[in-house]
């Protein structure tokens, strides 16, 4: 599910909260780093959960409709294709996903049904859901494509639900892409005779990421004044507030992975760190960090030390 992208930059907001010395113990701020990487679960299973609880939703609405005391036609024969969804059935019946839901605490949609409701009738609203309610084929194909459109039209892209996700952990709205990323990778697998297993897909890609996580918050806070020497060596100008900045936390990051791992080449460092600072940093901050690490390299390269290793490596 995570990335090596998204990765670095929970280190860089862990790094950037951080507000001891090189000397402090930092044990408590690298379990607060991981917490953070594990929350990410928490809030694809939070969705998982959302899904359930619109399944749930739609077979208490029809049943609703033909209690009513004065029924129309629709309401004595209600159309139960969204209830009878596959797809959702799928989710709803997998013991082990819920199972985790119910251990990690997350069945918050049992106080906060208001935004059921409120998902729950965008979908009654929608083109989306005329079109597929009215089709008279039904096939696990259909189920399933009609959920990831729903999801990616609907769901996602809902205001008050992303307000919500940012009013339960201010982290989540970081993680939303890569999570709504990771669940629709895991919908389009799934298939009727898929194991209980495909909806609980791993965190880390393998363990090396987990300790890449960290190994470079930690190599980068106890090496941090080393490396604010060497970023401020190398410009004649020097703005100190950007090296008090997030642009000076993306700097010493980059130089940690310059010198302390190097199967990772420059050119790849160099990217990443100008994408992350394109994103959450100043309009300018790409140029400014691209010149300095610029220069480092060729200075690295020039004196023939922190080289890469392996294939392809700059």
């Amino acid at each position: 599910m995570l990335n090596r992208r998204h990765i670095r930059i929970k280190v860089m907001q862990s790094m950037y909260a951080f507000k001891g010395t090189e000397s402090d113990d930092l044990s408590k701020d690298e379990k607060f780093l991981l917490h953070s990487l594990d929350s990410m679960y928490d809030l694809y299973l939070l969705i998982l959960a959302l899904l359930t609880e619109l399944h749930k939703k739609s077979k208490n609405y029809n049943e609703k409709l033909q209690k009513k005391l004065v029924k129309s036609d629709s309401d004595k024969n209600p159309n139960t294709k969204f209830q009878e969804n596959q797809l959702l059935q799928l989710i709803s019946s997998n013991r082990m996903l819920q199972e985790h839901i119910t251990k990690h605490k997350l069945n918050y949609w049992d106080l906060d049904f208001e935004y059921v409701d409120i998902i729950f009738k965008e979908i009654l609203n929608s083109d989306l859901y005329e079109t597929y309610s009215g089709d008279p084929e039904s096939s696990f194909k259909k189920d399933k494509s009609f959920i990831i459109d729903l999801y990616t039209t609907i769901i996602a892209p809902n205001e008050k639900l992303y307000d919500y996700f940012e009013d339960k952990k201010l982290t989540w709205i970081d993680d939303l892409p890569v999570v709504n990323t990771a669940l629709l990778k895991v919908l389009r697998k799934l298939k009727l005779a898929s194991p209980e297993t495909i909806l609980l897909p791993d965190l880390y890609k393998d363990e090396e990421d987990r300790e890449f996580a960290k190994d470079l918050f930690k190599k980068t806070l106890l090496n941090s004044s080393k490396f604010s020497d060497e970023i401020s060596a190398k410009t004649t100008n020097w703005d100190s507030e950007r090296l008090a900045s997030l642009d000076g936390v993306l700097l010493k990051m980059a130089l940690c992975e310059f010198q302390k791992f190097p199967s990772i080449p420059y050119k790849v460092t160099i990217n990443e760190y100008l994408e992350v600072a394109k994103e959450y940093s100043t309009p300018k901050s790409s140029k400014f960090i691209n010149g300095i690490l610029d220069k480092i390299v060729k200075e690295y390269q020039s004196k023939n030390i922190h080289q890469k290793s392996g294939r392809g490596l700059m």
